[in-house]
């Protein structure tokens, strides 16, 4: 079996051997229940202009720190959840559906001043109509020194922890001062020996509170992350150009070893320091909008896989697109969920056999065209998926709206690269590729060239790697003949397929499809 730290990409039995590391998560922050009632509305109230909610249906789930708490457990994780809630109605809910999920409760705190954060939301004919927030105006000095009391234990032994900070104050004071205490480098930059070997993620409000701690990720939203920095982001598309522009900038005031902005329908960008480089290495992901619905926690969500997967020892890369492909599946559901081990594998599963025909592509690209929207083409043989191969999709996905890749054939790829290859059947290569966020479409051609694929399609940019220039290609007069462009882009060559190959030989290790 191979090391999780070789999986360069996704695949329907990666979510399943992550739950199989069952990693031990620590969970520490504020809690809330989230209320979904729903109803009908058939008259307005004679009071005020406003509608009359024939309550018909009353939900309750886990929100907050807590819906984190649920998503880890729900992907495998070991999970102990540390939090201070009221001695009331709302904290019983919250605890029995945290126990029911298997999180290990004995470290949350419940005290009679303290009130359980409720969020019920209103809804009809799937419009939420009207939110009414309960909580705490004064969160108790004696709950939060129990909380931080029960911190040496719940930390003991984690293989990570994740501080989910939204200002209601269970993080405050005494909470904060242990955390620092036990997670903290010292002024000689070496962490304490509690810290050893444990992952330490930061989902906070705000973020540059624990910039001391000098967390392993920091994951901001967009807001969050302008507010970081001190400016405005712009909406929509500008934000991701802007994000990446700001990037030494978050990993500065966040302290984190990486950032990763999520942008809601825009995707997330994850930052790190490029050792090779004077510019922050980035990876982009895209997210998949569908109908929308009134769904809440995607975040949550997002931060618990991400988790999962790098304290099981994912590269960073390919955790992010795992844990967008996990915010993918609970984001179109109303009312608060989690995404399963199952689910995610499913939602993997469902890119198998999407290799679209010549035909059925044609037809899709015409109606993206008559959309306006961008068409982009590459191509190639993307056997054992690796850095370079994403760092360049996502290059390429950049250069429009539609991402349209052509894997070579199997028979193709023999007569390029020789007998031996390819590695991974045509279909497994298909299904890889597509469960990339930033593919939308992918087909196989058996032709020399894709120039007939290029003739059909017409795209407006054919990308190449940085091993070629447009005059080493032959596709360059086909393109040129309609009116598009050829764009070359960056080529690494120490990632290179051969190399990983040689690599997985040398250490008696075989990719898995």
């Amino acid at each position: 079996m191979a090391r999780l730290s070789n999986q360069e990409g996704l695949a329907d039995w990666l979510p399943g051997r992550l739950a199989e590391e069952r990693p031990v998560v620590t969970v520490i922050g504020d809690s809330i229940l989230d209320g979904w009632w729903d109803g009908t509305i058939e008259r307005f109230c004679r009071e005020a202009p406003a509608p009359v909610v024939q309550v018909q249906r009353r939900d309750f789930a886990p929100g907050g720190a807590a819906n984190t708490a649920m998503n880890l457990a729900a992907l495998g994780a070991d999970v102990r959840f540390v939090s201070l809630i009221g001695e009331d109605p709302a904290g019983g809910i919250l605890t029995q559906a945290l126990e029911g999920a298997g999180v290990d409760v004995s470290h949350v705190i419940a005290h009679a001043a303290m009130t359980t954060t409720t969020k019920f939301r209103v809804s009809s004919g799937g419009q939420v109509m009207l939110r009414l927030d309960d909580a705490a105006t004064e969160v108790p000095a004696v709950g939060l020194e129990s909380m931080a009391a029960t911190l040496p234990e719940a930390l003991r032994g984690s293989a990570a922890v994740v501080l989910c900070d939204y200002g209601a104050g269970a993080l405050d004071g005494p909470v904060r001062s242990a955390i620092l205490d036990h997670l903290a480098p010292g002024a000689d930059g070496v962490a304490p020996g509690s810290r050893r070997n444990m992952l330490v993620v930061v989902d906070a409000h705000h973020p540059g509170r624990w910039a001391e701690l000098k967390p392993d990720l920091a994951t901001p939203n967009a807001q969050e992350a302008a507010r970081l920095i001190g400016t405005e982001f712009p909406g929509g598309a500008a934000r991701y150009p802007f994000v990446e522009a700001h990037a030494d900038q978050l990993l500065r005031a966040s302290g984190a070893a990486a950032v990763v902005v999520t942008l809601d329908k825009e995707g997330t960008l994850a930052i790190r320091p490029d050792n090779d480089s004077r510019q922050p290495a980035t990876h982009r992901t895209w997210a998949r909008p569908q109908a929308e619905k009134q769904a809440s926690g995607a975040g949550d969500t997002f931060v618990a896989a991400l988790t999962v997967a790098r304290a099981s020892g994912l590269p960073l890369t390919t955790s992010v697109d795992l844990a967008q492909a996990a915010a993918d599946v609970v984001v179109h559901r109303p009312g608060t969920s989690v995404c399963t081990t199952e689910e995610l594998a499913r939602h993997l599963r469902g890119f198998a056999d999407t290799a679209l025909t010549d035909t059925e592509l044609a037809k899709r690209v015409e109606e993206h065209r008559s959309e306006g929207r961008r068409i982009v083409l590459t191509n190639g043989c993307f056997d054992v998926l690796h850095r370079g191969h994403t760092r360049y999709l996502n290059q390429a996905k950049q250069l429009g709206d539609v991402l349209v890749v052509a894997l070579n054939s199997d028979s193709s790829v023999r007569q390029l690269k020789g007998p031996d290859r390819p590695v991974n059947h045509e279909a497994d290569r298909a299904a890889v590729i597509a469960a990339l966020s930033c593919v939308d479409h992918v087909t196989i051609f058996d032709t020399p060239t894709p120039i007939p694929l290029i003739e059909l399609l017409k795209p407006d940019v054919y990308a190449k790697g940085g091993d070629y220039t447009p005059e080493m290609l032959q596709e360059t007069a086909a393109v040129e003949r309609y009116g598009g462009t050829v764009t070359i882009l960056d080529y690494v060559a120490e990632h290179s397929t051969t190399a990983v190959l040689e690599r997985i030989r040398s250490s008696g290790e075989h990719p898995q499809a």
